[in-house]
């Protein structure tokens, strides 16, 4: 479980990027698995991103650019990946470079993993801590999430000192969340809400005109 802040939670994508995503993701994913290479994949598509692109935030930029023509784009993807890459995923590239889709990249990363982890009767879990997660705390988390989803949750951690304590936890579109901060929150918007009532009580009863 990586508790070093990088990992982040889903970030928002519009949903028709996210049609379009799973579609190229989808096709990859099934072609991977004919070669018995879906694993091979992921780890490729995570290098991309981790390796590649964290090193040279341009690289990305110039990929996802829409100034920059397909021609300039097909020619860096041969020299950078060509006989380095497999050759299921350098075609692949090659394949998005050409229908101008290399912009969707990191959608259809995320479509990949949800699509492997699915497949492979895997959980992804976003989990969201004041401080890191203890081993006893984390095995604990998991175990409930075994039961409750009946999949192997896969923890991926992010530490936000804001939280205070306790923990956030996010399966898909499924939020949990048992911070410090959200239960101060609702404390004092109790208190608001309880003072608010009274005060209003308060002019009801001066406002009540006295009977005869």
């Amino acid at each position: 479980m990586n508790q070093n802040g990088e990992q982040q939670f889903h970030p928002v994508v519009d949903v028709g990027t996210q049609r379009v995503a799973r579609v190229y993701a989808e096709a990859l994913i099934n072609s991977a698995e004919k070669r018995g290479q879906a694993d091979a994949l992921l780890e490729e598509l995570g290098s991309l991103f981790d390796d590649v692109f964290r090193s040279d935030p341009e690289f990305e930029a110039f990929f996802g650019s829409a100034a920059v023509g397909r021609k300039p784009k097909a020619d860096v993807l041969r020299k950078v990946f060509e006989g380095r890459a497999s050759e299921l995923f350098f075609n692949f590239l090659m394949v998005l470079n050409e229908h101008e889709r290399l912009d969707l990249l990191r959608p259809i990363r995320m479509a990949y993993k949800e699509l492997h982890d699915q497949r492979s009767g895997r959980l992804r879990v976003w989990v969201r801590t004041a401080v890191p997660l203890p081993d006893d705390q984390r095995q604990r988390l998991e175990q409930e999430l075994r039961e409750t989803f009946h999949k192997e949750p896969l923890l991926e951690g992010q530490v936000d000192p804001e939280l205070l304590g306790g923990l956030v936890v996010q399966v898909g579109d499924w939020l949990y969340d048992a911070s410090v901060r959200t239960q101060l929150k609702t404390i004092r918007n109790q208190i608001i809400e309880r003072s608010s009532y009274e005060i209003q009580s308060r002019r009801d009863r001066f406002s009540t005109p006295i009977g005869d």
